[in-house]
């Protein structure tokens, strides 16, 4: 559930890089996904026909402040993506490091407290750290977005125990992994962690057919959500038989 909204897939799926109007269509098409993100830099680009693309699909778009590096861009940013769009979400980044693309949780704190004010309905990118976690949830974020590695990196998840600490410390937030997701079995692990959603991009957009990546992506999610609601075995220091010492055979 974000901010009111129940989707049924739990893969939310960036629009930028792919080779093609149509191969962008039926990726979005084949993943499941109820929610694409576009920055109004790439609407911008693609003028109304992107707009029209986009429309085409059907899906939720959550519109991203990608590219900004101060508060006042990012505000701006988002002022700008609601009147276009027609819609109180926001992807929030406000970028702190140009090497890593890791957020300023200054600079991004502060931002969501204004948009927040304004009746945005903000997702902030953000980084597992528990008192940036707060300090945006006291500032009127209701869902949170930590990487899991660096943008466009492909690495996964980089600091899984830090992850799984945040799940824990924010039971009844809904979290959503966003950047650094490279392949399926990372989005999986993600979701068996118990976050709510995935967010990627490049995985799909730079994949050799687009189109099936989206497919196993959609795919990997929903096993890794059902294994987690399944119930994971846990993980143990010693081996433990699986068939039992008593009705043995005695050979004497």
């Amino acid at each position: 559930m974000f901010y009111g909204a129940e989707l049924n897939c739990r893969l939310m799926l960036g629009t930028a890089q792919y080779p093609s109007p149509q191969i962008l269509r039926e990726a979005i098409a084949a993943s499941g996904t109820e929610v694409i993100t576009v920055s109004l830099r790439r609407e911008g680009y693609g003028g109304s026909a992107f707009r029209e693309i986009l429309h085409e699909c059907g899906c939720r778009i959550l519109p991203n402040t990608a590219g900004c590096h101060t508060v006042r861009e990012a505000v701006t940013t988002a002022q700008m993506a609601r009147e276009l769009f027609g819609t109180n979400w926001i992807k929030l980044e406000v970028i702190g490091h140009a090497d890593t693309l890791q957020p300023d949780p200054f600079a991004l704190v502060e931002a969501a407290r204004i948009l927040c004010a304004e009746g945005f309905q903000v997702f902030p990118y953000t980084t597992e750290d528990l008192i940036v976690g707060e300090r945006l949830l006291e500032a009127g974020c209701h869902v949170l977005m930590p990487w899991g590695a660096p943008i466009g990196s492909g690495q996964g998840l980089r600091n899984i125990e830090g992850l799984r600490t945040m799940r824990a410390h924010f039971p009844g937030v809904p979290l959503v992994i966003d950047a650094g997701i490279g392949a399926p079995s990372q989005a999986m692990a993600a979701m068996e962690l118990g976050f709510d959603a995935v967010l990627l991009n490049t995985a799909v957009a730079k994949a050799l057919d687009p189109v099936a990546m989206a497919r196993s992506f959609g795919q990997a999610i929903a096993a890794g959500r059902a294994a987690f609601q399944a119930g994971l075995m846990p993980r143990r220091d010693f081996a433990e038989a699986s068939t039992p010492i008593f009705g043995r055979a005695v050979l004497a």
